[in-house]
């Protein structure tokens, strides 16, 4: 007779995942003593962690076109030298530490940082991404760990190391600055769900950002980018021209904010083409048209060959040539819409470019490209008719219109005044609960204090009362009072000066998650 064995077997735990979960207790405990710093000891690290973001910005360029063969090194140089100190000098004046007291409406408001943050990056914008996250998390006193794309998982990983020790080496506790270093999807998933995260920051491909939203945990995403672009017949052709392709070929049309689809009116296509020829484009013939779509859109799907790959790279694929001088392609369509791939997002420096009769019938064909795909996001307008401007702007189901600026550069707040981000939060156009560029304050919830509004009922005297502190990442005290010695956290591995009942409960904690099940 057979012999049953049902005892429990031993279940040997995935490294990976139990090496991340540490991460998070980690970063749980450095976040508690963070909660503790008044305003002038955050900035000073963050100021701090910016120096160091700003350093290194050219290194980190070059390393992330290398490892993940996609943009331009001096682009992205930039973008990440924009999300160090001129992000922070934004969000200057910003005070998310202190309480606030308004004695007109008799109410005192705490703030309360979300705790610990799990944000995703997406291959495209590896470093300035990771760099304009910490500044949000450490701005808003939260701690961050960062599940990089597996293609730039490398750069990732030392520039979060970078960011960390110029973070503690400012006063910071240990821990606040993470990154897991073998990203998978199971593994992501897993950590996305764990309630010891609070708040997911998602940024990447459709799937990706749908995974966080079903996780269970608060998540805040952005929905893919598709602008439309109009150009006015009483704009100036070149200025508009040449702001086009300055957006469209910078760092190889990567960000999800640059131009897609150009409409014109067709009795001003003669002067537009000049003046985009002029500025560096490359008009397509209809042949070349044909072989375009065919090689970048096999089988109606995006070929991610072609994503952040210049323009006669691309071309010479798609078996025709231009000088090598050329910025972008420009490929004239006779129709936008579900039949026409060309209108979809690319993220490579080619323009599909549709004209119309009409200014009414060009913002209808503005809107038909958003809604297949790209709404809630952002949308282009180059002419001088105020009217016209608003108009467009009314008629599209986005929350930004970039108005004679650069699309790339203006939604994303670095050629405009909207508030410089790399989070584009696409609202309920979009399916996202944030309509406006994603900030520090978004991290950040108010516990409010209300007094009675009866005029009867006195609110007292407030100056001398300082928020208690009560060990939890909710604490915070106002910025006259003392600061407390920073406290730095230990390593899990290392358990000199930690508290022993704490390492104790970590491991039985530890243990009690990889047993569970096997009883």
């Amino acid at each position: 007779m057979p012999v049953h064995n049902d005892a429990p077997r031993l279940q040997v735990p995935d490294r990976a995942e139990t090496t991340a979960r540490m991460k998070i207790d980690r970063a749980g405990w450095a976040v508690r003593a963070y909660a503790r710093y008044d305003r002038a000891a955050v900035m000073r690290i963050v100021r701090a962690v910016a120096e160091a973001a700003h350093q290194a910005a050219g290194h980190y360029a070059e390393w992330a076109v290398r490892e993940t063969g996609m943009g331009v090194v001096k682009h992205k140089q930039l973008k990440n030298e924009l999300s160090a100190h001129p992000l922070v000098d934004f969000y200057e004046d910003m005070d998310l530490v202190s309480p606030r007291v308004d004695p007109a409406r008799k109410m005192v408001e705490i703030p309360k940082p979300a705790g610990v943050i799990f944000a995703l990056t997406p291959a495209t914008n590896p470093i300035s991404t990771l760099y304009y996250k910490t500044m949000l998390a450490l701005l808003s006193r939260n701690a961050v760990i960062f599940s990089p794309h597996p293609l730039a998982k490398t750069c990732c990983n030392d520039a979060a190391a970078r960011l960390e020790a110029a973070a503690v080496a400012a006063g910071a506790p240990a821990g606040l600055i993470q990154c897991v270093e073998e990203p998978s999807v199971p593994l992501v998933q897993a950590l996305m769900a764990s309630p010891k995260v609070q708040v997911i920051l998602a940024t990447g491909g459709g799937p990706m950002v749908r995974a966080a939203y079903s996780s269970g945990t608060p998540a805040i995403g952005v929905g893919p980018g598709n602008a439309p672009v109009y150009v006015d017949p009483g704009a100036d052709q070149n200025a508009a021209a040449r702001r086009i392709i300055e957006s469209k070929s910078f760092d190889n049309s990567v960000l999800c904010t640059h131009e897609s689809v150009l409409i014109s009116i067709e009795e001003n296509r003669g002067k537009l083409e000049r003046a985009l020829r002029a500025a560096g484009a490359h008009v397509c013939t209809e042949a070349e048209v044909v072989r375009l779509r065919a090689w970048l859109f096999p089988e109606g799907h995006l070929n991610t060959a072609a994503v952040g790959k210049s323009a006669s790279w691309i071309a010479e694929k798609a078996g025709f040539r231009v000088v090598p001088s050329i910025r972008i392609l420009v490929a004239p369509i006779e129709q936008v819409g579900l039949d026409e791939p060309l209108t979809r997002e690319k993220l490579s420096p080619v323009l599909a470019w549709a004209t119309a009769e009409s200014f009414e019938r060009a913002t209808g064909m503005a809107q038909m490209i958003l809604r297949m795909v790209g709404a809630g996001h952002s949308a282009a307008f180059h002419g001088e008719d105020p009217q016209k401007a608003m108009d467009f702007a009314a008629a599209l189901s986005v929350y930004r219109v970039v108005v004679n600026a650069p699309c790339s550069q203006g939604a994303a707040g670095f050629a405009t005044h909207l508030p410089p981000s790399f989070m584009i939060g696409t609202g309920y156009f979009g399916r996202s609960s944030v309509g406006e560029n994603i900030g520090p304050q978004h991290l950040v919830h108010w516990t409010r204090l209300a007094w009675n509004s009866d005029a009867s009922v006195a609110m007292p005297d407030m100056s001398g009362v300082r928020a208690p502190f009560d060990g939890s990442a909710a604490g915070t005290r106002a910025s006259a009072a003392p600061r407390p010695r920073p406290v730095a956290v230990p390593a899990v591995a290392d358990g000199g000066g930690m508290d022993r009942d704490l390492l104790r409960q970590l491991i039985l904690q530890e243990l009690r998650e990889l047993t569970r099940g096997q009883s």
